[in-house]
């Protein structure tokens, strides 16, 4: 069920109205730690993943993994690694997200693994949409590859989590055009005086989700397909912020005096809230896709603070 969140702080396109034809609905996910099962839109959890088709590996070399939580950096021996779930996603839990023509499922999993020659040093991901019936008629595989110890990194494969979809309203943060934002900064400046929010922590949304706005952490970096389109965004995975204007009303901490956007968590839920990853330093993984071109070619980008 779609959760309740709290109006934002102020209105943005009302009173800077340049930023209305800017909006963009995006899809929060608010992950939080479950036992999903595999007909279930789901974050890390299990996947409705055909039985006769084989479960994908990365075969790359050049793998690096700390092990341990917080251990040193270290290059794993070459091999083919079993990816991971990442994301699953049905079209009739998230209506408001475009899926291609004849597709009602979008499947997203990673190799647990750092890369070297990837955006970021990051994972590296793979994409799958799919037709819920034709996979369920093919039989579904009962359980995937797990990677042996060793050769995963933890901070890099998410717990699982079941998901709430829900539709809002996004604009570019740090992806507003330069000259866009120098016209408007004497009008963004007032807004956090009289509000003492800058404009991007009301904008977009550091979460879990799919459509909308990258909530970058550092310089935008949209990717362009080889026919040289920019490509829309379609899945940011963080670590979740478990405070502020885009929690759910019902998970604030009861009795606390902030206003709702920026309130805290209820303690009993902060443990539970997102799937437990830390990619860089408390940074993102962002896929794109583009819809102009055959096959739906996809990218990914990384960041970190």
């Amino acid at each position: 069920m779609p959760r309740v969140i709290p109006d934002p702080p102020y209105d943005l396109a009302r009173l800077i109205p340049e930023f209305a034809p800017l909006a963009m609905e995006t899809v929060l996910l608010y992950p939080r730690s479950g036992e999903p099962g595999a007909r279930d839109s789901s974050l890390g959890g299990p996947l409705c993943w055909p039985a006769d088709e084989p479960w994908p590996y990365c075969t790359r070399s050049g793998h690096w993994t700390r092990g341990d939580v917080g251990g040193s950096w270290k290059e794993s021996k070459p091999g083919a690694v079993p990816m991971v779930p990442v994301i699953q996603l049905f079209a009739r839990d998230a209506p408001w997200l475009d899926f291609p023509e004849g597709k009602d499922l979008a499947q997203l999993v990673w190799c647990p693994l750092a890369h070297d020659e990837e955006p970021g040093g990051s994972v590296v991901p793979r994409l799958y949409w799919r037709d819920e019936a034709e996979t369920a008629a093919r039989g579904t595989l009962p359980g995937a590859p797990v990677p042996a110890e060793g050769e995963y990194d933890a901070d890099l494969v998410p717990r699982p989590c079941t998901v709430s979809p829900t539709p809002a309203v996004e604009y570019p943060g740090y992806d507003l055009p330069e000259e866009l934002l120098t016209a408007l900064t004497p009008r963004l400046e007032e807004l956090q005086e009289r509000f003492g929010f800058w404009y991007t922590e009301v904008a977009s949304a550091l979460q879990n989700k799919a459509g909308g706005y990258p909530a970058w952490t550092q310089e935008p970096d949209w990717p362009h397909c080889g026919a040289g389109h920019r490509m829309e965004h379609l899945f940011s995975i963080t670590a979740e912020v478990a405070y502020g204007r885009w929690l759910p009303l019902d998970e604030h901490e009861p009795g606390t005096e902030p206003p709702a956007w920026d309130a805290p968590a209820r303690s009993d839920l902060a443990d539970a809230i997102g799937p437990d990853l830390m990619i860089g330093d408390a940074g993102g993984v962002y896929l794109f896709l583009c819809r102009r071109c055959p096959g739906l070619p996809y990218a990914h980008r990384s960041d970190s603070h």
